[in-house]
């Protein structure tokens, strides 16, 4: 890519979320806007940014319309560890333990209710 922001290459936007997409998309359309003001004063130094500039955001709008169309591949979501729970699993040995104390509550219901 010879014109555009190195930082917003295709491979680059693919890897993005959406919602960073949408603030790179923002950020693009604030810095064209103020370069049109400069470019109005007479201020503006490097002409060829605004030609860069309205690429990046061409780009973007690429990208989001072929994610909604399901052209393009959106990147998984970061997925977050699990928390640590308090409750301990009960191990086997604890199961086989508890489970005769049971056993033997239930036939003392049995034999109460004969």
């Amino acid at each position: 890519m010879a014109i555009g922001s190195k930082e917003l290459a295709t491979v680059e936007l693919d890897t993005f979320e959406d919602g960073r997409l949408v603030d790179e998309l923002k950020k693009a359309k604030e810095e064209l806007f103020n370069l049109r003001f400069q470019s109005a004063t007479g201020q503006l130094e490097s002409h060829g940014r605004l030609r860069a500039v309205k690429r990046d955001i061409a780009r973007i709008y690429t990208v989001i319309h072929e994610r909604e169309l399901g052209i393009r591949a959106t990147p998984a979501p970061l997925e977050v560890a699990p928390k640590a729970t308090k409750a301990k699993k009960k191990s086997k040995a604890d199961a086989a333990v508890e489970a005769p104390a049971d056993e033997a509550a239930s036939t003392d219901k049995n034999e109460e209710a004969k």
